[in-house]
């Protein structure tokens, strides 16, 4: 695939020599040169736009940009080479030649490798937590992990209806293979019956994906409520102890004869 206008990086060498600071030895000078090209798309192949750059020392100098057709000097020194290059009919045709020899030509080839038009799903999750026990406010986590490309949207919705107050989002992460991850949070007072719900939208999905999140009891109200069945257990169990003890005690009572037929 080797054409003009392949990035290149090329490194001179000791050219002169330079005093050095310590002990009157010698240090070896050196200087950076590249020569870089760029490739950029929109809306697939249909426009591209590529850049041949020049680059000394990490000054850029020189440029061919195909949306200009022609030679830019980036630096006034350069201008009169710029012109003699714009001249030259054969070598514009050459760099102009180079969005579909170079651009389009490498979008294609790479277009069923590992990055272009690479699509991974996201898994979607909901994590609540509380930062003060004593404050009614929730703090709701809606997670999008191992996603990409990186463009995601990511809404939170209370009951069906767009929430926006209360929500942050944070940085999309890289995880080290070519995938991302985001957290977006809410933070809110839910009650009895809310019904929040995280919605991700992105290119690898051909809906959105939704995950609801309700809120349950505290633990003060559910510790309220197995005090109150326990103590109403232990009153029954009370109550039918003391009734049986009762009747046994009538059972166990004689009947005493009527006074008359003693006599």
């Amino acid at each position: 695939m080797g054409s003009v206008g392949v990035p290149l990086l090329l490194l001179a060498g000791a050219l002169a020599r330079i005093p050095g600071s310590e002990g009157g030895e010698e240090t070896p000078a050196h200087f950076l040169y590249q020569h870089k090209a760029e490739c950029r798309f929109l809306n697939g192949t249909r426009r591209v736009r590529y850049l041949n750059r020049y680059i000394y020392d990490r000054q850029e100098y020189l440029r061919f940009d195909s949306a200009r057709g022609e030679f830019e000097a980036v630096t006034a020194p350069w201008q009169a080479l710029a012109q003699a290059w714009n001249r030259d009919k054969q070598r514009l045709q050459l760099y102009e030649g180079e969005v579909n020899r170079f651009c389009r030509h490498n979008y294609e080839t790479l277009q069923g490798g590992p990055v272009i038009g690479r699509r991974a799903k996201p898994t979607v999750s909901i994590s609540p937590t509380k930062l003060d026990p004593t404050s009614p406010n929730t703090i709701l986590l809606c997670i999008a992990r191992g996603f990409y490309p990186v463009e995601i949207e990511v809404r939170w919705l209370k009951n069906g209806q767009p929430e926006e107050e209360g929500v942050a989002f944070g940085e999309e992460l890289q995880n080290g293979d070519w995938t991302y991850q985001l957290q977006v949070m809410l933070e809110t007072q839910p009650q009895r019956g809310d019904v929040y719900t995280c919605q991700v939208e992105h290119a690898s999905l051909e809906a959105p994906i939704t995950v609801q999140w309700e809120p349950r009891s505290s633990n003060s109200a559910r510790s309220k409520l197995w005090t109150g069945i326990v103590a109403a257990v232990i009153g029954v169990i009370f109550f039918a102890m003391g009734l049986s003890l009762y009747l046994k005690s009538k059972k166990a009572t004689p009947i005493q004869p009527p006074a008359a037929l003693m006599n």
